[in-house]
């Protein structure tokens, strides 16, 4: 990791060389987090953002698991409705 006067790109930082499409969400979100939570209290300095650079890659990681969870819930709710109506308990 760079020194506290290098200011880190957090894409590069994220993907180590690697295709975006090479890299899991959950590696992506954990790693930004990381690096988000590092730049907040100041242990690490950012370059100044640039949404097709920095944000890009977290911003379609989150919306992925945005559609993943929202189909979960759907099916979820698809499963309670017929129960729901028959006052047997949902499993």
């Amino acid at each position: 990791m760079a020194g506290m006067s290098d200011e880190l790109n957090l894409a590069r930082e994220i993907l180590q060389g690697r295709n975006h499409r090479d890299v899991p969400d959950d590696e992506i979100l954990a790693r930004s987090r990381q690096l988000f939570e590092d730049w907040m209290s100041g242990e690490l300095r950012m370059e100044r953002p640039k949404v097709y650079d920095h944000y890009a890659l977290v911003i379609a990681a989150l919306l992925r698991r945005v559609t993943e969870l929202e189909a979960r819930v759907q099916a979820l709710e698809g499963r309670a409705a017929p129960a729901a109506g028959s006052g047997q308990p949902v499993p």
